[in-house]
């Protein structure tokens, strides 16, 4: 398995969640010091490779690191990517171009760099007997649906998470490589973990239910269950506790 962002938040718990199945994993992360935690926290189970996404050198050695290490790779889950908010329109001035550009840049660009470059490395594996030869779970954010003000950058670079996912899957189908994207609501990670609260609260309380924030283990537990499942493919599913965000 090769986890984007896997050193924490959703794709730390992913980790965490192949290790505990008898799985193995490379986690591509920037932050090399939760990095090496995981390696820590799992010993030989675990790689880490210091991986920008957006770089196609850096994400090719991961790839590489983790046919070498554990002789193919047959599952890739794309955690990785940045949440900013800010207005088209702030009061300063418009918003600096170079902004929304990085948004793409790292969450839709750095995505699809990933699945491009694992899905080459799948296409040579001898299939199981229903002929599947790997799957890759993409993370995009009900942001792509109903994006708050604010958003605009972050909820670009996450429909178009959610709008590559079916022609890929299309296209990868005739080497038995199944695509799936998960839109997850408010969840509990280290992107809320800096908050008031009170604003913590507010959030939690927005969830029609369960009312609180979604837990990062049940984000895992939905990428275990469409690696289990072979008939989820080329589909977005919502985990987000029926809610629909308000314009802000």
């Amino acid at each position: 398995m090769l986890v984007s962002g896997g050193a924490s938040g959703l794709g730390g718990a992913t980790t965490d969640m192949v290790i505990a199945a008898g799985g193995r994993a490379v986690i591509i992360d920037i932050n090399e010091q939760t990095g090496a935690r995981k390696v820590e926290q799992h010993g030989d189970a675990v790689r880490f490779v210091p991986t920008d996404v957006t770089s196609d050198a850096e994400v090719q050695r991961a790839v590489d690191t983790a046919v070498a290490t554990f002789g193919r790779l047959d599952g890739v889950v794309n955690a990785a990517g940045i949440a900013v908010a800010e207005r088209v329109l702030p009061r300063d001035g418009p918003q600096p171009l170079e902004h929304f550009a990085r948004t793409i840049q790292i969450n839709l660009i750095g995505t699809f760099n990933v699945i491009r470059l694992a899905a080459a490395a799948m296409s040579s594996n001898d299939p199981l007997p229903s002929g599947e030869r790997g799957v890759i779970v993409n993370t995009a954010s009900v942001a792509a649906f109903d994006g708050q003000i604010g958003q605009a950058a972050y909820a670009a670079s996450k429909g178009g998470i959610v709008g590559m996912t079916l022609p890929i899957a299309r296209e990868f189908a005739r080497m038995g490589i199944r695509v799936m994207t998960i839109a997850p609501g408010t969840f509990d990670t280290p992107l809320l973990s800096g908050l008031p609260d009170a604003a913590r609260q507010s959030l939690a309380q927005q969830v029609p239910f369960p009312p609180r924030l979604g837990r990062r283990e049940e984000y895992a537990a939905l990428v275990r269950h469409i690696f289990e499942n072979e008939m989820l493919n080329g589909e977005v599913i919502r985990l987000d506790g029926a809610i629909r965000m308000a314009p802000k």
